[in-house]
């Protein structure tokens, strides 16, 4: 990018971007399914979102950071944390998602689909 990075408006965006996995970039470089972004009316930067599959391994990735170790390491509990939280961002809607949490937990897909199940039971009585 030709602006300065600390701009205030890159310096407010930055990290929303960050936690998509998106890509900042300089308008010019921007290709159509990117988003440019304008600033008292002049285009200041693009960001490039990722694909939905690369979004569901960046939020694996980020989650694993928040609990500081792998999370097949977790214990049951939090494995099913982590699939609630990844139900709430959509990740079962990305194709072959529910096997690419279970690898990332460490558990089967049956696993997965009891926790689920597990929590729309909760969530229904």
């Amino acid at each position: 990018m030709t602006e300065p990075r600390d701009h205030p408006f890159v310096a407010a965006v930055k990290p929303l971007v960050d936690a998509m996995g998106g890509v900042l970039m300089d308008p010019a470089e921007a290709q159509p399914d990117d988003v440019v972004l304008a600033w008292e009316g002049q285009e200041l930067l693009a960001v490039r979102l990722p694909q939905l599959g690369e979004s569901l391994d960046h939020i694996l990735a980020a989650l694993e950071r928040r609990h500081g170790v792998p999370l097949s390491q977790l214990d049951r509990k939090a494995k099913q944390d982590v699939v609630r939280i990844l139900e709430a961002r959509g990740a079962f809607s990305v194709r072959h998602g529910v096997e690419t949490v279970a690898g990332a937990l460490g558990v089967s897909r049956f696993t997965v689909y009891n926790y689920l199940n597990r929590e729309n039971a909760k969530n229904q009585g």
